[in-house]
Order: C-alpha cells, then sequence, then structure tokens
C-alpha cells in the first residue's frame, strides 16, 4: 500500500506557482446562502469551522517565527559599525520595513477571539524550517504558544452596513469562518522609520508652515540634522502608512497562498470597517475587538491607540508623553534584551561582536526624536498624526467551500485538486 501524505507532508509538497496561479477568491463556503439571482444556491451542508491545526497553520504562514533576519547590514553615518536601523532581529514569514517587526495576528472564530504575537520571539537558529516536516511543526507550535484568547464568541460585528459593506454580506464573518486581522502599530512603525531619517541627518519640516516639525535648530547646530536635507511632514506620515499597509497586506496574502496548498476557500478583502472590528462603536453597543479609543473635537472618528495589556501603542494614554514613548522605543532596540544586546543571539557568526560595534542613541539623538515626536502629537492631537494609530486595513476569512456550488454554476478548473481532495486529506472523511 502506497504511503499515504500526512496533512503536513502534503503541504510541504505543494508548488508554490502552482498556488500563485490558482490563487482566486472563493467566496461560497459550506452552510452559505445567495438569495437571488443568476447564481442563487443554498448550500446543503452545515458550516464546518475550521481546525485549530487549520488555523495555526495559517497562523503561522502570515507571522511565523522562520530564523533571524539578517538585519541592515551598513550605514554611511556609522560607516565603523553594523547599521542601528533594526527594532528586531526576529524573522518572520512576511517582511516589515527595516526589521521594525510591529504587526501582530487577531482573528476570530465561532468560539472567541484571539491574538497571536510572535514579534518578540528569539529564534533558535538561523533559519528554523530547513529540516521540513519538523520544522513546519515547530513554527506551528510556536505561533499556538503565543495566541491568546482575549473574548468569547465570534467577533462582535452586525452583519449590516457600515460595517460590513453589502456585496459581502452573505458570506463575510459568517459562521465556520475563521477571520484573520492583521494589525499594525504605527506609532513604533513611526519612531522606527523616524530614528533612520535622523540618522542620516534629515530634517522634517512641516509641510504647511515650511518650518522645522519642532526646535530643531540645536540638533542642526550639532551636526545631527542637516539643514539641506529636508523632508516634509506629510511625506514622512505618508511613508509611514504606506508601509504598515505593506507589511499587513503581505501576511495576508501569505495566509491566500497557504488556502491553495490546504484546500480552503476565502479571500483577502478590505470590504469590512477596520474601525468597527476594532472596537470604535462600543458605545453603540458593538464591542468587536475591544481596543481602547480616545476622542478629540479636530477628528471624525475616534483613534484607535491598543488594546490593554494586549497590544499598546507607544503613545498617550499609555505613556505621559512622546519623550516617554520615545524612551521606550530607544529601550527595546539598546536595552536589556533589546535588538543590540550583545547577549541576546542574533544571526552572525559572532553576534556579540557585531553587536558591540552599535553604539547606543547618544542624548542629543534620543532629544530629537522626542522633539519631532511631540510636535507631531501636538499638532495632531495623535501620533502618528492624520491615520489611526493602530490600523487594520484588510482582512482575510478562511472557510470550507461548498463545491457543489462551483460545480452548478461554473466549469471545470473552478477549483483547484486540494480543495476537492481537502476532507478525506485533513478530516479522514471522503
Amino acid at each position: 500500500m502506497a504511503h499515504r501524505l500526512t496533512p503536513f507532508e502534503d503541504l510541504l509538497e505543494y508548488p508554490l506557482l502552482r498556488a500563485l496561479f490558482g490563487r482566486r477568491a472563493r467566496r461560497f463556503g459550506l452552510g452559505m446562502t445567495i438569495p437571488s439571482g443568476p447564481l442563487a444556491f443554498t448550500s446543503a451542508k452545515d458550516p464546518m469551522p475550521l481546525t485549530e491545526l487549520e488555523q495555526m497553520i495559517l497562523v503561522a504562514a502570515a507571522t511565523g517565527v522562520s530564523g533571524w533576519t539578517f538585519g541592515v547590514p551598513f550605514g554611511p553615518r556609522t560607516p565603523e559599525s553594523h547599521a542601528d536601523f533594526t527594532l528586531r532581529f526576529t524573522g518572520r514569514t512576511a517582511p516589515t520595513a527595516a526589521g521594525l517587526g510591529t504587526p501582530a495576528m487577531f482573528f476570530t472564530d465561532d468560539q472567541a477571539c484571539y491574538c497571536t504575537r510572535t514579534r518578540d520571539v528569539q529564534p533558535e537558529s538561523l533559519a528554523e524550517a530547513r529540516d521540513g516536516r519538523t520544522a513546519l511543526e515547530r513554527v506551528v507550535a510556536v505561533c499556538r504558544e503565543h495566541t491568546i484568547r482575549i473574548r468569547d464568541g465570534r467577533l462582535d460585528l452586525p452583519s449590516v452596513p457600515p460595517h460590513i459593506l453589502p456585496p459581502n454580506l452573505w458570506w463575510a464573518n459568517q459562521p465556520g469562518s475563521t477571520l484573520f486581522m492583521p494589525v499594525g502599530d504605527s506609532s513604533e512603525e513611526a519612531f522606527g522609520i523616524l530614528a533612520l531619517m535622523i540618522r542620516h541627518g534629515v530634517m522634517v519640516v512641516d509641510h504647511e508652515t515650511g518650518q522645522p516639525a519642532g526646535h530643531l535648530e540645536p540638533f542642526v547646530r550639532s551636526g545631527l540634522l542637516d539643514d539641506q536635507k529636508r523632508l516634509p511632514l506629510s511625506e514622512l506620515l505618508s511613508d509611514i502608512h504606506e508601509c504598515m499597509c505593506l507589511e499587513l497586506a503581505f501576511m495576508g496574502h501569505n495566509i491566500v497562498l497557504t488556502l491553495q496548498a490546504m484546500g480552503l476557500g476565502g479571500l483577502y478583502f478590505s470590504g469590512m470597517d477596520g474601525l468597527s472590528a476594532l472596537g470604535a462603536n462600543r458605545r453603540d453597543g458593538v464591542t468587536g475587538l475591544g481596543f481602547r479609543f480616545v476622542e478629540d473635537e479636530r477628528w471624525v472618528v475616534p483613534n484607535a491607540v491598543g488594546l490593554d495589556g494586549v497590544y499598546e501603542a507607544l503613545c498617550p494614554p499609555y505613556y505621559p508623553d512622546m519623550r516617554s514613548a520615545a524612551q521606550v522605543f530607544v529601550d527595546r532596540k539598546f536595552g536589556p534584551r533589546g535588538a543590540y544586546d550583545p547577549a541576546v543571539p542574533g544571526p552572525w557568526r559572532d553576534s556579540a561582536r557585531v553587536k558591540n560595534t552599535v553604539a547606543r542613541y547618544g542624548g542629543d539623538f534620543v532629544d530629537c526624536l522626542a522633539e519631532v515626536a511631540q510636535y507631531i502629537y501636538d499638532k495632531y492631537g495623535k501620533f502618528p498624526g492624520i491615520r489611526s494609530t493602530v490600523m487594520l486595513p484588510g482582512f482575510v476569512q478562511a472557510h470550507h467551500i461548498d463545491t457543489d456550488f462551483y460545480d452548478a454554476h461554473y466549469g471545470p478548473g473552478a477549483y483547484l485538486e486540494t480543495h476537492s481532495g481537502h476532507l478525506q486529506r485533513w478530516h479522514d472523511a471522503e
């Protein structure tokens, strides 16, 4: 009798290009209904939730710890040392700007809402996934270990506009599905990008006034900033927002590719309101994920700043001012167990030697970082500026597809062999 592959083995053998070219948004899942129109259909089967293993593999695809990153090896302003841009040398399956590594993965199913936080996990080796099934099991186990249950029940989000766009009401966040929500902290992202700019002598100027973003003349005189290297504040804020959106989208796309390899339906989409999902409408009885929001008369919508004790931004109300928040960011890089602590392992053969070449930010640097951050906070009432501090720009839903729907309405090839064989491979069912 031929050896039957386990789900892990089957997944490891699935070709990447087949997943790329086979990627489609397969919205119709078990237990769903399209009420009318040319594709009207009611599933004859009950919703079938993803197993915990299926969920954890998808979480690992988005945010699994894959080893140590290589860091940014060189910066011209500090030519004799390793560059000081990286905040975390923990390598994960989705890239982040300059190794900042701020995102976390939230998700929900019929039972509860969860958060997986792998950004500060210390890898065991340079590459965690070199030996096949055992390595995949280890990556999944790390995700499982760092997943917490944050509230009971499926995400509290009514299936009505404006929380969900009308074309998505029949399938989004429905029973049996798992909804993944990649979340980013743009305050930590802002500190990381701003620190990189300051290291290169860039002076941030207010795009509305043309004046420095804060009292920056002392830092020009000290040589830390170059008055000729001017960056409009609007461009800085745009860069932060774009980096954050890209990072979260990478996480989502990793999940979508893995859906094809596993034979699950679902898609990446933005047709839900991220602020509602985070909890912006708590006063109206819609708790979402339960994030903390702050309000200001200058804003049309409240600002998400964190989930207490789980995922907190580097800004008030978690810190009294931006100076104290800036110091926490600096400590995450240079303090005990920080990125450049020589006692913490890294990707190099002699990590302590490499890290010892990196000098901690001087007081002048920290003062400049805090000055610009405080200017942004004072100008907009939030950090980093006009966008939400905690961001949720897109979602991924995963569910078991109903192949009967696709057989009834589409031609051959509407789904992959992984979809037709999913129940047999993953659930021991014909």
